[in-house]
Parts: structure tokens; C-alpha cells; sequence
């Protein structure tokens, strides 16, 4: 009973955060991407892992959310970055979808202004450095960094 009592204060007062970007690739290459309302730059889709939830669900579900997305293909775990720019306990694990289909497009919303498939070689202005890392390192054009 102590040693719980000593681990759930541990997580309140060092709580350490956890999100999930995916790599969505439709059938045709072109890799999904949003801009959100409230951070400047087009990202892979993704979030917070909630409570009581895989990581593995949480991409699916912000695949979902996000982009209307469905995963015909199983996920694919690529690696896990430390997220300093978020807080000193944040960690993004990064997921690959090679076969994502879109049910309908995702109309804008309060957290999603826009999104859509970009071929590989023709993306948006304004992809974030982090994002841009991220698709170099699968394409093997750079080695996986610890950081996101």
C-alpha cells in the first residue's frame, strides 16, 4: 500500500506526458497532413494519449479525429522522440500507416483550420521542422534523431 501511495504521488507531482504522431500514407504515397487552429505549421495528425488507452489506439483514433482517416493496413511503430520543446517529460511515439483511406474529407473545426494528402515532393509551406525530420528519417535520408 505504500509503495502505491509513493508511485501515484510521484505521478502527480512528475507527471510525464505522452503523444502519438502518424505517418498516413495513402494507397498513391501522398503523406496526410493538418494545420491546426492554435500552433502555426502543417504536422502528421496526431495527439495525447488518454488515460487507460494504447498508444496504438490513440493513433488510430487521431487518424480518426483528425483526418477522417481508417488505417487498412496495421500500424507500423517507427520510433519515440523526446519532446524537450513541449515540457522536459513529454515523449511523441510516431506511427507509420502505409494504406490510410479518407472516408470524407475533414471539414475545418475548432482545432483542425485544414488537411489533406500532399505527394512527398510537392508539400505545403509552412511544414514544421519536426515533421519534415520525421519524413526524411523514413525515407532513410537521415538517421532517427532522440528528439522530436
Amino acid at each position: 500500500m505504500l509503495s502505491r501511495l509513493r508511485h501515484l504521488a510521484f505521478l502527480a507531482l512528475r507527471p510525464m506526458t505522452l503523444g502519438v504522431r502518424v505517418a498516413a500514407f495513402d494507397v498513391a504515397g501522398r503523406i496526410f497532413l493538418v494545420r491546426h487552429t492554435y500552433v502555426a505549421g502543417w504536422h502528421l495528425p496526431g495527439g495525447g494519449v488518454d488515460p487507460g488507452e494504447s498508444i496504438e489506439a490513440a493513433a488510430l483514433r487521431e487518424m480518426a479525429e483528425e483526418g477522417n482517416l481508417t488505417a487498412l493496413a496495421p500500424l507500423r511503430l517507427v520510433s519515440v522522440h523526446f519532446n524537450r520543446a513541449a515540457s522536459r517529460r513529454d515523449h511523441v511515439v510516431l506511427y507509420a500507416c502505409d494504406h490510410a483511406v479518407q472516408s470524407a474529407p475533414h471539414a475545418p473545426d475548432r482545432e483542425i483550420a485544414e488537411s489533406g494528402f500532399f505527394p512527398p515532393d510537392s508539400l505545403p509551406e509552412g511544414v514544421t521542422p519536426a515533421t519534415l525530420r520525421r519524413l526524411a528519417e523514413l525515407r532513410a535520408e537521415a538517421p532517427s534523431s532522440p528528439l522530436w
